[in-house]
């Protein structure tokens, strides 16, 4: 039994510390994502050494305390996702609809057919900002039923998993579609004219995961978000970004976005809202995101029901509040982590690439 914990203990160690490691490869980077779930495993295998293994014997403890310290440092970066967290988003006190904002993010899954189920939910949920990821040709002639009741729309159909679109009830200007870091991988730019008058700059954004059948390395997924993150950072405008961003909330990736860009993350306290994958329920975590700008605070945000796809869409309901929202603070970034985000965007022949 020794044997066998302590190479479970090995293991572990070894799924913990890699992430440590900055290398961008594939590998590397995917024990970001489930970190829950080695939370999870981690606590098993704490409770395993303690039942199984003689906690007078001295070697007992070289395999209880790596334990213990993996776990803790696995909750550590977990820990702001639940509701034992401070918000970071002051929760909304007003109900002015005109001051209210709520988007629907959805990956569709390309080759979903169920687009009725989607259909269905947006009708219910009517939310005044409807953005698709995945959604091909075939999908755009389903969803352009909805311009009836969302008269403003993006399109952008591709059939190689990238295609995007966005449906709104409030006015769209400004638009641009841009290829920042890959040639068929698009992201959508508008500003969003709410019913008060104001502007809001609204980025959608989808880039390519990092996997063995596309991208080898995380690179193009980390230079597009870091991209957008040092283009809203000195923005006073409103700002909002939102997509499936292919990685994790607390991954270093999307930790450094939020510290360039000074964004806020409304789950923060609040909740996961694990998005991925619809199917496992053992196998899920966030990769539907959106931060916003101190400009707004937070009505609610939830995990809608399975449309048919491998992801769940997210609903979140904001409330433009300038003054209110103020004294709201996300994470600073100190002189490494510009260092960081500038050599990352500079190693990839990007460093003047910008949105609006």
């Amino acid at each position: 039994m020794f044997v066998i914990l302590t190479l479970a203990t090995l293991v572990f160690l070894l799924v913990t510390l890699l992430p440590l490691w900055r290398n961008p490869h594939w590998l590397v980077r995917s024990m970001d994502f489930p970190r829950m779930q080695f939370a999870v495993m981690a606590t098993i295998l704490l409770c395993a050494q303690l039942i199984f293994l003689d906690l007078e014997n001295a070697r007992t403890w070289t395999l209880v305390v790596p334990t213990l310290l993996c776990l803790a440092w696995q909750a550590w970066w977990i820990a702001p996702y639940t509701r034992l967290w401070q918000h970071h988003v002051q929760t909304a006190t007003e109900s002015d609809s005109n001051r209210r904002i709520s988007i629907m993010t959805a990956n569709v899954l390309m080759t979903n057919r169920k687009a009725e189920a989607l259909l269905s939910l947006v009708r219910h949920r009517q939310p005044d900002v409807l953005v698709t990821l995945e959604s091909d040709q075939w999908w755009q002639d389903r969803l352009d039923a909805l311009q009836p009741e969302m008269p403003y729309s993006i399109k952008c159909p591709l059939d190689n998993l990238y295609g995007m679109h966005v449906y709104s009830r409030l006015p769209l200007e400004e638009p641009e579609i841009e290829f920042l870091v890959e040639d068929d991988v698009p992201s959508i730019h508008a500003l969003v004219r709410l019913r008060t008058g104001d502007g809001v700059r609204i980025h959608f954004l989808h880039p390519g995961p990092p996997n063995p059948t596309e991208n080898s390395e995380s690179k193009e997924r980390d230079v597009e978000l870091l991209i957008v993150a040092r283009s809203v950072a000195d923005s006073d405008r409103p700002v909002i970004v939102t997509g499936d961003l292919n990685d994790v909330a607390w991954s270093a990736t999307t930790r450094l976005f939020r510290k360039i860009s000074g964004l806020l993350d409304p789950r923060i306290g609040r909740g996961m809202f694990n998005t991925f994958h619809a199917d496992y329920p053992f196998l899920r975590w966030p990769l539907d995101h959106l931060f916003h700008s101190r400009h707004f605070t937070l009505r609610s945000i939830e995990r809608l029901p399975p449309i048919g796809s491998d992801h769940f869409p997210l609903f979140t309901d904001l409330f433009y509040a300038p003054k209110e929202g103020a004294d709201q603070e996300g994470i600073e970034a100190d002189s490494a982590d510009r260092s960081r985000a500038q050599s990352t965007i500079e190693e990839n022949n990007n460093n003047m690439a910008r949105v609006n």
